[in-house]
């Protein structure tokens, strides 16, 4: 019967396993937003240019800041589970296994150490700004240029241009300081 047991070191495992899990696919789903995000901005303008209504241009805030929120909130939960590995999950296991140096899971603080994750980091803020918040400011741009806006869409595109104003400034409150996350 002791060999059906289960020890505390196979939990840890099995619950790294899990996290991991949770992880890689929290990281698909991520990087396919910006690709929904892609292709909803690219049907949005093309309808609106073809059929000359520059009103549909307000589509794309709305769609942009959910869009933009839930590749925020799952970036946010990738990182946490990085963390709890490195900080909690890893150095139980490594006291259970009474590692050498006190450190298992070694990839979830090494590449961390990159010398050009700031760079990369500041590029991806760069990167989630412009298809989060540049692209549908942009929209509304064009939409008040284009003149005649009435007074009802004028009032909903200037809440548009605060909510994703507002959205910019949660993915820039994440991303710093850029060696965090």
């Amino acid at each position: 019967m002791a060999e059906q047991d289960v020890n505390v070191g196979q939990l840890l495992l099995a619950e790294y396993q899990s996290v991991k899990d949770e992880q890689k696919t929290r990281i698909g789903f991520r990087d396919n937003l910006l690709y929904v995000t892609l292709t909803v901005v690219a049907a949005v303008i093309a309808a609106a240019a073809q059929a000359r209504q520059g009103a549909m241009l307000l589509a794309l805030p709305p769609v942009c800041v959910v869009l933009g929120w839930t590749y925020l909130v799952n970036d946010q939960k990738i990182s946490a589970i990085g963390a709890y590995v490195r900080a909690d999950l890893g150095p139980r296991l490594a006291a259970l296994a009474r590692a050498e140096d006190g450190e298992v899971f070694r990839w979830e603080s090494a590449h961390r150490g990159d010398a050009r994750r700031v760079s990369r980091k500041v590029t991806q803020c760069v990167v989630d700004l412009l298809a989060f918040c540049v692209v549908p400011l942009s929209a509304l741009i064009v939409y008040w240029a284009g003149g005649d806006v009435p007074a009802g869409l004028a009032a909903v595109s200037l809440l548009e241009a605060v909510t994703v104003a507002g959205l910019g400034l949660c993915i820039v409150r994440y991303a710093v300081p850029f060696g965090a996350g």
